[in-house]
């Protein structure tokens, strides 16, 4: 199992530091807007949480453990709704936000209830705000907010899915996830899918991270034919689903991990960036 390696990446990374630097550089030139805001969405224990870790991990220089996580309860561990800057050196934050949220699933009572991600998106959703499964922001919660200023919007919507996953999701959660792209197409917000926990799809990669794009195995008979299900129940471009091995478990930083993590990351800054553009 695993199949042979490619000779050259499907899909090359940038150079970690030249990535690392346009990180920690980026300001939007939207003048109304402090901060870009990227929001993930998935199915519970999709890695969204560890994927917010993953990226403090890359900036502080080792690995973190800021969002906290659950892989044993099969429920949702996010139960509010919580914004994380990132420093990037022990001064001064960066321009960008990641925003956690409840995870989806099967059942209608359980999970974060999709129209309440709709009403994030557009900044109605105040932080702290505690999800109730199945529940959703009402207009007269005090955590409502009614006049979202642009910095509350959100810039980025992240689809968050295990790559051993994919093909056995719920149609149940696919469409509440869909319905939610939906929503940010309508409003203009870019949307970016990561496929997470590859090292589990491939032996080849739990090996050797450096193999995530050279795996013949993942391109052509798993993880390829996986990546064209999303594409196809999400609607997500191909050049816009990135694969990811997040820090959550390995206790050193790894600059070939931190080459993909990065990669998917100005990915989302610079279309992030773009819409931002757009508004002014």
């Amino acid at each position: 199992m695993g199949g042979s390696l490619l000779s050259q990446p499907w899909r090359p990374l940038p150079e970690t530091k030249e990535s690392l630097n346009f990180v920690k550089s980026y300001k939007p030139k939207n003048k109304e807007v402090k901060h870009l805001r990227i929001l993930l969405q998935g199915p519970v224990g999709a890695g969204k949480s560890s994927f917010i870790n993953s990226v403090d991990s890359v900036l502080q220089g080792r690995v973190t453990g800021r969002a906290l996580t659950d892989a044993i309860s099969g429920k949702s561990f996010t139960r509010k709704y919580k914004s994380y800057k990132m420093r990037k050196d022990e001064q001064n934050y960066c321009s960008f936000i990641l925003n956690d949220i409840m995870g989806f699933e099967k059942n209608t009572c359980d999970g974060v209830h999709k129209k309440d991600i709709i009403l994030a998106l557009m900044g109605h959703m105040k932080e702290g705000y505690e999800f109730t499964p199945g529940k959703r922001l009402m207009e007269n919660d005090r955590n409502y907010y009614s006049c979202p200023t642009p910095d509350d919007k959100v810039h980025v919507l992240v689809s968050v899915v295990p790559a051993g996953l994919v093909s056995i999701l719920s149609d149940d959660i696919f469409k509440k996830m869909r319905d939610v792209r939906i929503a940010a197409s309508e409003i203009g917000i870019p949307q970016i899918a990561l496929l997470t926990k590859v090292d589990e799809a491939c032996p080849k990669v739990r090996k050797d991270i450096k193999n995530i794009y050279k795996s013949k195995y993942l391109k052509e008979k798993s993880l390829f034919l996986k990546v064209l299900i999303f594409h196809k129940l999400l609607g997500i471009p191909l050049n816009c689903i990135f694969l990811v091995e997040n820090y959550d478990s390995t206790f050193q930083i790894n600059n070939d991990k931190n080459a993909q993590i990065l990669c998917a990351l100005r990915k989302m800054i610079e279309l992030g960036e773009d819409y931002l553009n757009e508004l002014e």
